[in-house]
């Protein structure tokens, strides 16, 4: 198959990218900067660029669309471009060169809307509920490219939760830098039940989503490793992993919501750089339990987790190792 991934400069771009190549698909990746995967042809630009992407599908069978603003805080336009203009361009280019598959990379976060979720399923997409600006434009994305599914286009979203590999730099690594500053607290004990995805996993299932489009298509499934853990036990893996102190302090949760709302609105007016060390989406997100049912997904793509839990952070642990 030729496949273009969108975004491959992320860690999981790029490990769903080199997944295809392993088993001999022709890869094409889109994204802002040279990715340097060997064996893949790169186009660089924005996913909000017509004419790139145009030049992306050219000649593709299928499309993994990765590409998105992912940032916790940050300007409601930033968000809007790249990730409902993009999807836009994205979904309107397929239709003009006729891809006939295009799975779309949404996150659980669009259906959540503040409550906690329990061993639920893929809910709809929010818009209007959803919280925070990522989670706003993510839930408006989906609903573009669910509604674009077509007798010629076959569209499948795949929201993979919370994604932990050895060289994320979204997530894990900015984990560590805050427990090493001493700017990590646990929101009340810690004890809310989440689950999380290893990347193999998610990679996996998006390949599954991309070969198994026809029975996926017009929906939104959720991939997580389905072994939820407290917040806690994340944190102290990941700290574990990178050589830092756990968390000990520990916060009220109605405080770090309160708080984190002023320090978003500042930090968006103010432009200031990095990410702010709480906003009320993120308290949210670490104080309430969000595990999901997955059985469903598993039918539907004839996928189930392949690295568990454990294996996956002694894979982290390993990646932090010094060489």
């Amino acid at each position: 198959m030729r496949v273009l991934v969108t975004g491959a400069s992320g860690m999981l771009g790029r490990r769903t990218a080199e997944a295809l190549l392993a088993r001999g698909d022709e890869v094409r990746v889109l994204q802002r900067r040279p990715a340097g995967i060997d064996g893949a042809a790169e186009v660089l630009g924005s996913v909000s660029d017509r004419a790139a992407v145009d030049r992306a599908v050219r000649g593709v069978d299928g499309v993994i669309h990765l590409a998105a603003k992912v940032s916790i805080t940050g300007p409601l336009p930033e968000y809007v471009e790249a990730n409902v203009r993009g999807t836009t361009t994205v979904v309107d280019a397929c239709r003009r060169a006729g891809v006939g598959r295009l799975v779309h990379v949404s996150s659980p976060s669009v259906a959540h809307t503040g409550s906690a979720i329990v061993g639920e399923g893929a809910g709809p997409a929010q818009p209007e509920h959803a919280r925070g600006n990522y989670a706003r434009t993510k839930a408006q994305a989906e609903l573009l490219a669910l509604a674009a599914d077509s007798p010629g286009l076959a569209v499948t979203a795949i929201r993979p939760h919370i994604v932990l590999g050895p060289g994320d730099t979204q997530l894990v690594q900015r984990i560590a830098d805050r427990a090493r500053a001493g700017r990590l607290p646990l929101l009340d004990d810690g004890t809310a039940l989440i689950d999380t995805t290893y990347v193999d996993n998610a990679v996996d299932a998006l390949l599954a989503a991309l070969d198994r489009i026809e029975h996926a298509r017009g929906q939104a499934l959720v991939v997580t490793n389905g072994q939820p853990r407290t917040v806690a036990e994340v944190f102290s893996a990941i700290c574990e992993a990178a050589g830092v102190p756990a968390p000990a302090r520990r916060v009220p949760s109605a405080v770090a919501k309160s708080a984190g709302g002023v320090v978003e609105r500042a930090w968006t007016r103010l432009r200031l750089p990095d990410e702010p060390p709480m906003t009320s989406f993120l308290a949210e997100q670490l104080s309430t339990a969000h595990w999901f049912d997955q059985r469903h997904t598993h039918e539907v793509l004839q996928w189930s987790p392949r690295v568990g839990i454990d294996e996956g952070l002694q894979r982290l642990r390993e990646g932090f190792a010094p060489a």
